[in-house]
């Protein structure tokens, strides 16, 4: 499984659309076992969601998303946990232990 964090400076990044980086974890049995950061060219908005599906991302970890991309996300199916804010290992850290806090309905 591989989950993805927006990414700057350490922390989530709160703005999707705007995202230069993601942090992507690879998780294995419930630890994460490698993780690496990419840059994502200055892709825009729609772009994105496949440069994540390329990544083979199951789940983002974001702060703020707009519809039409969470529209995108879904159409690659990848899962959403926006509005999160704070350190981006230990938010991935979070959501391997089943304890992250996020909000189903971000914009």
């Amino acid at each position: 499984m591989k989950i993805a964090v927006t990414y700057q400076d350490g922390d989530i990044f709160q703005h999707f659309g705007h995202t230069e980086f993601f942090k992507i974890y690879d998780i294995e049995n419930t630890e994460i076992v490698k993780t690496e950061i990419v840059s994502t060219n200055g892709s825009g908005h729609g772009a994105l969601a496949q440069f994540l599906h390329e990544h083979s991302v199951d789940t983002l970890i974001c702060g703020g998303i707009g519809g039409g991309a969470k529209a995108a996300l879904a159409q690659k199916g990848i899962e959403l946990r926006g509005g999160v804010r704070g350190n981006a290992d230990e938010k991935a850290q979070a959501y391997v232990d089943g304890t992250l806090e996020y909000n189903a309905a971000v914009e």
